[in-house]
């Protein structure tokens, strides 16, 4: 049976708990992030193409090139989860090009195209009706269910998710911001885009013959292997947002015919340790791009760094 539904936090108290209600559904694993626990960080240089030049002045989407950190990763917050059973991978880029105030831009990217909740509040209801029937021993076919039907808003969110299939490589998928941001001009005229990175590589899925066989870090392996041969590579492509578009609803889509812009190319060289006390803030756009009014999207940033915190203590 189901607990009784606890009182909402207050919005001071709602980050702390969303990350303690993570903590609750899978376990506490201390020194790790709370999401996408499990990643391997690669080096490599961004080139912009020029053609985000008329609708921003980010530094990084000029012409100069860029270096970059890049951190793939699976979606799970359990460190020991397999490849194969985290659905959801992740792609966040750190340009080392920081602006005037010091701030390293960061795009944080997903093999999904929409998020579960619209709002913080809901998020936390969710992982807090997952974990209870996770409690009750329900299968994840069971789970689901239930959850589509206490959180009609995500159903198209859980069907992605419950689609994805486990990708051959990192670097053989695409990957999707999920939320829009604002390019601003000169003038100060704002553009509202989303991002989603193309890999070079065919986008190819494991062989359903070969999941049995496959390693535990199977992904990390591949990519190990690949960048020995040659580097990987990815086109960041901006999707155009119209003013009607939805830009404060993490868990709807755009249309698929609006126009897009190629901004430039990525191309990962090598494999490297994870910087110390790195950070995957999607909020730290730089200047030049702005964050838009999305709730979860500023929430991100307050559940991030309480996760930062208690990873940075070991907790």
């Amino acid at each position: 049976m189901t607990a009784p539904k606890e009182p909402m936090p207050s919005p001071a108290e709602l980050p702390a708990r969303s990350v303690d209600a993570i903590e609750e559904l899978a376990g506490s694993h201390p020194g790790q992030r709370r999401a996408h626990a499990r990643g391997i960080c690669a080096r490599g240089v961004f080139t912009p193409s020029g053609e985000a030049a008329r609708l921003t002045g980010a530094a990084h989407l000029q012409r100069e090139p860029s270096d970059v950190v890049v951190r793939f990763s699976n979606s799970a917050s359990d460190p020991s989860t397999r490849d194969l059973l985290s659905p959801a991978k992740g792609m966040a880029v750190q340009f080392q090009r920081p602006d005037s105030a010091g701030v390293k831009p960061v795009i944080v990217a997903v093999t999904a195209s929409v998020f579960v909740a619209r709002t913080p509040e809901s998020f936390l209801e969710m992982m807090l009706a997952a974990r209870d029937l996770a409690r009750d021993g329900l299968s994840v076919k069971e789970r689901l269910k239930s959850l589509l039907g206490s959180f009609p808003h995500a159903g198209e969110a859980l069907t992605i998710l419950s689609e994805l299939k486990p990708p051959a490589s990192f670097a053989s998928v695409p990957y999707h911001s999920i939320h829009a941001f604002y390019l601003v001009d000169g003038e100060g005229r704002k553009q509202p885009v989303k991002y989603e990175w193309i890999p070079d590589a065919e986008v190819a899925y494991l062989p359903l013959l070969k999941t049995a066989a496959a390693s535990k870090d199977y992904l990390e392996d591949e990519l190990r292997e690949r960048l020995e041969k040659l580097p990987a590579g990815f086109t960041l492509r901006i999707a155009l947002g119209e003013p009607w578009d939805p830009v404060d609803d993490s868990s709807a889509r755009w249309p698929a015919d609006r126009p897009t812009l190629d901004i430039g190319h990525l191309s990962i060289a090598e494999l490297t340790d994870e910087p110390a006390g790195l950070l995957m803030d999607p909020t730290a756009t730089g200047q030049g791009i702005e964050i838009t009014p999305d709730p979860i999207l500023s929430f991100r940033r307050e559940a991030y760094a309480v996760s930062y915190e208690r990873r940075m203590k070991g907790i």
